[in-house]
């Protein structure tokens, strides 16, 4: 990616990826296929939700950093699960303690378990706190332009709307939000939640975003390892795309040769 014509580098925290499909590591069917499917995707960070997965924390047990090596992958702990502010501010400051004062976060509080909404009042709370506790956080919001926007200015690194509710595979449901947060955005903005296939994520690439994180689209699929590839190619695909710029839409037909120089 970083070697396509007039690309800018994809930066986080400081650091630069060459990868912008971010991965997560649930809801696979063992750590082999985890491990199979996000080598694949060709993904460099990877989430980790450090409520539901052994980091270390739980000796004797299988630790996903075994197959997910942090000197191979950019861990990205996540606060999936948390319902609160304080809750959210102490899982990431347990995940800082696993990974020897790991920085990187990416910070979502839910508002319900039926929608995995995000609790936007919430997240705003728990990010001006480790903002100022000096984690560089990644977060997860709902496509309200007003909340990405303090969001940001709260110190945030990137913000994270959604496509669509988390696991369903709808795609982006509200591009016209989503793209007046682009316009409008100081920090990278990452579309997180509500992929489900390959073109989902080609389009929010090619609407301008710089990354896209997934999880279930890759781990639901009927063969998981293939459609992490497909994903790695569509990421590219999508950002090629918006780097060339498309072609207007038009209403009527346009040959495709010119018409001088016809032969009557």
């Amino acid at each position: 990616m970083s070697n396509v014509r007039n690309d800018k580098p994809f930066t986080l925290a400081g650091r630069t990826f060459q990868s912008r499909l971010l991965v997560g590591t649930g809801k696979y069917r063992d750590m082999d296929e985890t491990r199979q499917a996000i080598e694949a995707s060709g993904a460099q960070i990877v989430t980790v939700a450090v409520r539901r997965t052994n980091l270390g924390q739980n000796p004797g047990e299988p630790n996903l950093l075994d197959v997910l090596p942090p000197d191979r992958y950019t861990i990205l702990p996540n606060t999936a699960g948390c319902y609160d502010a304080i809750e959210a501010v102490r899982t990431c400051r347990l995940a800082r303690e696993l990974l020897d004062g790991h920085n990187l976060v990416k910070l979502e509080v839910l508002a319900d378990q039926k929608t995995l909404f995000p609790n936007v009042i919430e997240t705003l709370k728990a990010a001006e706190v480790l903002v100022k506790d000096g984690f560089d956080v990644m977060v997860y919001t709902s496509d309200d332009p007003i909340i990405a926007r303090q969001l940001a200015e709260a110190g945030c690194i990137a913000v994270m709307p959604l496509a669509g509710l988390i696991g369903t595979g709808l795609g982006i449901c509200n591009p016209y939000n989503l793209q007046i947060i682009l316009e409008e955005s100081k920090v990278p903005v990452l579309v997180d939640a509500g992929v489900g296939t390959a073109s989902d994520a080609t389009i929010a690439m090619e609407m301008g975003c710089e990354a896209v994180l997934m999880n279930s689209a890759i781990a639901h699929a009927q063969q998981p390892v293939l459609m992490a590839e497909a994903m790695k190619h569509a990421i590219v695909a999508g950002r090629m795309a918006y780097l060339a710029g498309r072609m207007p839409k038009k209403l009527y037909a346009s040959a495709s040769s010119p018409l001088d120089g016809l032969i009557k």
